[in-house]
């Protein structure tokens, strides 16, 4: 690939609302990604891997909680949510026969891979954005999900 090309593709993936970006030519392989920050006024950075959208106060009627109470209408789970930050397909493992990255009950870090959504045929990671313990995956693997959808419970 060019240089003038890789820099039109670079610049056209940065402005674009693109999450992630794997190319590959003639065995060259090339994978962009773009982690959005969270502050107000920050540009976007860029890494190798994607940040999730979390947030503190889940929507109401959300699925149980894993000690077996249901939740009513008014009720909130406790915990953090991480929310999917775009439309796609839910994977909970790197590949078919893997285990999955996290399951209910393991200790993640900020920043620890937690699933895979795959959106357009790119694969984005999905990072835990606390510390704390998994308490509920609240989607299937395989699953559709939606943007700002609930992905995990963590407290």
């Amino acid at each position: 690939m060019e240089i003038e090309n890789l820099i039109k593709l670079i610049n056209t993936v940065s402005e674009s609302d693109l999450t992630g970006f794997r190319y590959e030519e003639n065995g060259v392989k090339l994978h962009l990604t773009k982690k959005k920050e969270q502050a107000a006024g920050c540009e976007a950075g860029y890494g190798m891997s994607q940040a999730a959208t979390a947030v503190n106060v889940p929507s109401a009627g959300d699925a149980e909680s894993t000690d077996g109470a249901e939740s009513t209408a008014g009720q909130k789970p406790s915990g953090k949510l991480i929310e999917s930050p775009l439309v796609g397909t839910f994977y909970a493992a790197p590949a078919e026969d893997a285990a999955p990255f996290v399951a209910v009950g393991d200790t993640v870090k900020k920043g620890q891979t937690l699933a895979i959504i795959e959106a357009m045929k790119l694969m984005n990671e999905i990072e835990s954005e606390y510390d704390g313990t998994i308490a509920e995956v609240l989607v299937e693997n395989g699953q559709p999900v939606e943007y700002g959808q609930p992905l995990f419970r963590i407290q």
